[in-house]
């Protein structure tokens, strides 16, 4: 096959990576192609075989590696960790002019396995390519899912379960913690080169190692404002899953709420609730500040100066948030305007919602449905009072508040339950309820034949309690 590869992450020092090319699997079988994706990228989708998305298959022009990077763990520092199971095949300029990395996850040990497998097992691989396609579908920046394909192998885990591989596509992989690990070892030519790479590939108006703090702050304070929105919890925001382009990377534990709980947690392995939904923004910046920490030895003055600085760029975090969260929480109540008791408004419907457990989701959509309508919000007091309010600030926002609602709250997103579902059908055999999901998820904003099923929150005994990492 033919895939017009520009391989710049490959022209770096060696230091940067391994040369891994994937390791083979016995029997690749293909799952999904993401036809639109690939012909996004220039690739011919009836190309994508099983044997290349497994691996088996090497296309023309790759330059297979394996990216070595540091992280902060649950806030334990690890000064290497690297691609234990993944192989970057190469990069391509799509139709967009842009350029995007093409990777293959669970292809297989690398010098960065640390005793795993290198393998995925295919729940985590599903649950990746339905969550990241229905975020892009979303509107929020996220790797995506190019294809899957099964390995004809098992995979221990907690039990014998079938291999796969995820083709995933970024606009690139560089993480916080591709710069913690040269500033951990004092490799400072090594961390100017990455800084000017990064520069160049993501933010290319950026003049030097504080303006590209800034412009990564900016976006992690967008993206978390978005994954806000839609009541997404990232499960596991190490700083070796925070990428600089400020996309969505590493869907592990990740999880949509269901009932609002502004302290829920999904994850198996966040005993503290580090990562709680709440908690995000606050994570974010704790990220970044370590990113600054990374570029401190590549600003110009001595140390205090450098510090004071870097802190001045973080500062601008906590107000950016603020203003893309009030942005997207505006919309979701139906406003195009701004008032300073605007969130106010939002948090006494929030603080509402978590007292009787509403459903987010639906919540929001309702919502503008009973706006259509001209129903009643509730005949619950401390409902009804609230929703006073809210038709009084309606009435002095120029708006179409139905539609502005109905544009920023989802119809649909990937509910725990039947992601669910799903992995457990394609294990038997069964992918049916993985293409239906992935049908419905690509317009979650419209109503469709398949909208009442993907809406309907759990019953209790399907509620999804604890979400698990792949490895």
């Amino acid at each position: 096959m033919q895939i017009r590869f520009d391989n710049s992450y490959a022209r770096l020092p060696e230091q940067f990576y391994a040369r891994q090319a994937p390791v083979p699997v016995a029997q690749p079988g293909l799952v999904a192609v993401n036809a639109d994706l690939a012909r996004e990228l220039g690739i011919d989708p009836a190309a994508l075989s099983a044997d290349v998305l497994a691996g088996n298959e090497v296309p023309e022009g790759a330059d297979p590696l394996s990216q070595i990077y540091a992280g902060h763990q649950f806030g334990n520092f690890v000064p290497q960790l690297g691609d234990g199971r993944a192989v970057l095949l190469g990069e391509v300029i799509d139709t967009r002019a842009q350029r995007r990395d093409i990777q293959l996850k669970g292809s297989g040990r690398t010098p960065f396995s640390r005793g795993g497998d290198g393998r995925a097992w295919l729940g985590p691989v599903l649950r990746e390519y339905v969550v990241s396609e229905a975020m892009h579908a979303l509107g929020i920046p996220t790797t995506r899912a190019l294809g899957a394909a099964t390995t004809g192998e098992a995979v221990l885990r907690e039990a014998v379960r079938p291999g796969a591989v995820l083709t995933r596509v970024a606009a690139s992989h560089l993480r916080v913690g591709t710069f913690q690990v040269f500033a951990a070892r004092g490799e400072t030519q090594a961390l100017r080169a990455l800084t000017e790479h990064a520069i160049q590939r993501h933010y290319p108006d950026a003049d030097g190692p504080l303006d590209l703090l800034s412009a990564v702050t900016a976006a992690q304070a967008e993206l978390i404002a978005a994954w806000m929105s839609v009541g997404f919890i990232h499960g596991v925001m190490n700083t070796d899953n925070m990428a600089i382009s400020g996309e969505t990377i590493d869907y592990g534990p990740c999880a949509f709420m269901d009932a609002y709980n502004p302290n829920k947690v999904f994850s198996s392995i966040d005993q503290m609730g580090r990562y709680a939904y709440a908690n995000q923004p606050n994570m974010g910046i704790w990220n970044l500040a370590q990113l600054a920490t990374t570029l401190l030895p590549l600003i110009e003055g001595d140390q205090e100066a450098a510090i004071d600085a870097a802190e001045e760029r973080l500062h601008a975090f906590p107000d950016h948030f603020s203003a893309a969260w009030l942005r997207r929480f505006r919309a979701k109540i139906g406003l195009t305007t701004e008032e300073d008791g605007d969130s106010d408004l939002i948090q006494g419907l929030l603080s509402r919602m978590a007292s009787s457990q509403a459903d987010f989701t639906n919540t929001f959509r309702d919502l503008a449905n009973k706006l259509d309508a001209s129903d009643e919000i509730s005949e619950d007091g401390a409902w009804a009072s609230w929703a006073e309010k809210w038709q009084a600030r309606l009435a002095r926002d120029p708006g179409d508040a139905s539609a502005v609602m109905k544009a920023a709250n989802p119809a649909i997103i990937p509910r725990n339950h039947r992601v669910e579902q799903m992995i457990n059908a394609a294990v038997e055999g069964d992918f049916a309820p993985f293409h239906r999901m992935n049908a419905a998820l690509a317009t979650p904003f419209a109503e469709g034949p398949d909208t009442a099923y993907f809406a309907a929150a759990p019953s209790p005994e399907e509620r999804v309690a604890r979400t698990f990492c792949g490895t």
